[in-house]
């Protein structure tokens, strides 16, 4: 047999198996090198792949660990589990509901809020949905909400730390795709390409991550006109407006000072993620002592979080690292580039290709073992093909923050089903998720549909 045609079937056959043996529940790390490097070995005996291949690796690791850009990762990973320990989502949750109380849903629109402050101030998820489950969930279920609504609206605001900058998501994809683009320019012939950059694509996602927010918003204000009784109104006493001014000045300035701080230097130019990471983690420590919330066993716990937190996003990395050198040099790269470059439509039949693709993928993954698996497989075609490097990054995020709500693996959905009251079924969650999954892909078509929203402002600002 055709070697060429051996070494892309083995390629594929792993890709598969990889999959299969994550659905088991194997640890992804091991699972990812483990079975590249079985299928390496195997590949070895056929022909059609050379265990050498394998010194390439060190090299990779070494860049990754001298990488300045990826050094934003647990910076902005500090500055998030501080924050969460300062107690700032109780404060922000507390006042934005008594601001909102007098309307119908006006307590979920507090929760979409204060979603997407801790979103850009944090980027945590699994904090987010957690703190707002506990704080947020008995209030919304004590004031008359339907559980599926309450459950949907915390899952879906909790995630648009995924998507919202700064996402640690974006800096992995940003620092990806910036290496693949300028190797697609140089194979088209442009030897001085533009250069992508993880700033590119916080400023492609800050107008997305806000049409999620309005399009939340939204549906919940359509909720309480269509169906009063699953949100009604929670009126707040006078004498608890009195000082609605002084509350809202004192939850709300501190933390938008700090995303003022870090995207806005992001943003303008000033200051690279990296930098912004540094000022952002430094900013987090300060608010929790001015909150009076700092002490050396927040401390410890918030540096133990971190090295947990990011070891275990590198190591999968590591492992990824491991299944791309044996997944290319069995041929799996052309395998991807012929399937891809042969779907009818041409660059936009392949990118709806891909994105269903991760959308299902999303069912059964986590966001990071998805664009370190498929993210290497999939960009440099879709870009040899002239997608926009920034649109594919921006709309790749936005198509994973909808994993973490689509069941039956949606990691948001168990961060609130451990959380939630008895009285709150799984199921519940469930349904709960389900419109507002549909508002995701809504928002994703309209991207798709419309470019300009996530390519206007990187062009403004760069």
């Amino acid at each position: 047999m055709d070697l060429v045609f051996i070494g892309e079937l083995m390629a594929g056959t792993m890709f598969l198996g990889v999959i299969g043996m994550l659905m088991l529940g194997f640890p992804v790390a091991f699972t990812l090198a483990g079975t590249s490097i079985l299928f390496g070995l195997v590949g070895m005996w056929l022909g059609v792949f050379d265990i050498s291949n394998m010194g390439a690796l060190a090299g990779k690791y070494t860049g990754y660990m001298t990488n300045e850009v990826l050094v934003a990762v647990p910076l902005f990973i500090f500055m998030g589990v501080m924050l969460e320990r300062s107690n700032i989502a109780e404060q922000l949750l507390s006042t934005m509901g008594k601001l909102f109380g007098n309307m119908r849903g006006g307590l979920g629109i507090s929760v979409v809020i204060v979603g997407a402050l801790l979103a850009a101030s944090t980027g945590v998820v699994g904090a987010t949905v957690v703190t707002m489950g506990l704080i947020s969930l008995p209030a919304m279920i004590k004031a008359g909400y339907d559980p599926k609504l309450a459950c949907g609206t915390i899952s879906a605001s909790g995630t648009l730390g995924q998507i919202i900058p700064p996402s640690t998501v974006l800096i992995f994809m940003g620092d990806m795709i910036a290496g693949m683009h300028s190797q697609a320019q140089m194979q088209m012939g442009n030897f001085a390409p533009s250069a992508v950059s993880v700033g590119d694509l916080f400023a492609g996602a800050f107008l997305p991550g806000l049409l999620l927010v309005v399009v939340y918003i939204s549906y919940i204000i359509v909720k309480g006109i269509v169906d009063p009784k699953s949100c009604p109104a929670t009126p707040v006493p006078p004498e608890e407006r009195k000082d609605l001014p002084r509350e809202i000045v004192v939850a709300l300035v501190p933390p938008l000072l700090l995303i003022v701080a870090v995207l806005g230097s992001i943003l303008g130019g000033i200051a690279t993620p990296t930098e912004a990471s540094s000022v952002g983690a430094v900013g987090a420590a300060l608010l929790a002592t001015l909150r009076g919330k700092m002490s050396f066993a927040i401390l410890k716990h918030t540096v133990q979080s971190t090295a947990k937190i990011t070891s275990m996003i590198f190591i999968i990395l590591f492992g990824a690292s491991v299944f791309s050198v044996v997944f290319r040099q069995m041929g799996g790269d052309d395998l991807v580039h012929e399937f891809l470059s042969n779907i009818p439509g041409g660059a936009t039949g392949a990118m709806i290709a891909v994105m269903i693709t991760m959308f299902i993928l999303g069912f059964i993954l986590d966001t990071f073992e998805i664009i370190f698996i498929v993210l290497p497989i999939t960009a440099p075609t879709l870009l040899l093909l002239g997608v926009d490097p920034v649109w594919l990054g921006v709309m790749i995020g936005v198509n994973l923050q909808t994993s973490f709500l689509t069941p039956p693996f949606g990691f948001a959905l168990f961060y609130l089903r451990g959380v939630a009251p008895p009285t709150v079924t799984t199921g519940m969650i469930y349904k709960g998720a389900v419109p507002f999954v549909i508002l995701q892909i809504t928002v994703i078509a309209l991207l798709f549909l419309f470019p300009e929203i996530v390519t206007w402002l990187p062009s403004l600002i760069y």
